[in-house]
């Protein structure tokens, strides 16, 4: 009988750390980096670069960027210009008019206090062409030169479900 009870404690031990285990671990085929903007002022000179390595080749995937700013932003939206290297290829750069939020509904994204993060979707369903490492650089083209207010910026990628 001692030996049951010994045995169910192990086994609820086993169980819980697991649990805590697979909670604190991101999902699989999920990468997401966000780089700090220092002074949370975000200055046209400084361009956060963040690697992505790619192996898969043959999955489809959506790319995020990650936004993350307070309450006192001064808009509703953020024109953002993404460049991005291929391994061995020239960079390409396009621009994306991130929309944070409307005159009805307010902050879109979800919020903790008075910070706001939201992943604004930029590339559904992309294959990656060639393995190895790509570079993503993000640079904010906004007319306010420094943009006040930004915390943080980066980008997800996560295996597409089509």
């Amino acid at each position: 009988m001692y030996k049951f009870f010994e045995l169910k404690k192990v086994f609820y031990f086993l169980t819980a750390i697991s649990i805590l285990y697979f909670s604190c671990t991101p999902p699989v085929g999920v990468f997401e980096k966000n780089i700090l903007i220092p002074k949370q002022q975000w200055e046209s000179s400084f361009r956060p670069e963040i690697v992505f390595n790619v192996k898969d080749t043959v999955s489809s995937y959506n790319i995020y960027i990650v936004v993350r700013h307070s309450d006192a932003y001064n808009f509703n939206n953020m024109w953002v210009k993404a460049t991005v290297q291929q391994p061995g290829d020239s960079a390409r750069s396009q621009r994306f008019n991130l929309l944070l939020a409307t005159n009805e509904k307010g902050w879109m994204g979800s919020a903790m206090d008075d910070i706001y993060e939201q992943r604004v979707l930029i590339q559904p369903q992309t294959k990656f062409l060639k393995p190895g490492d790509y570079h993503f650089t993000l640079e904010q083209v906004m007319r306010e030169d420094p943009l006040l207010h930004v915390l943080s910026m980066g980008i997800r990628v996560e295996k597409s479900n089509h």
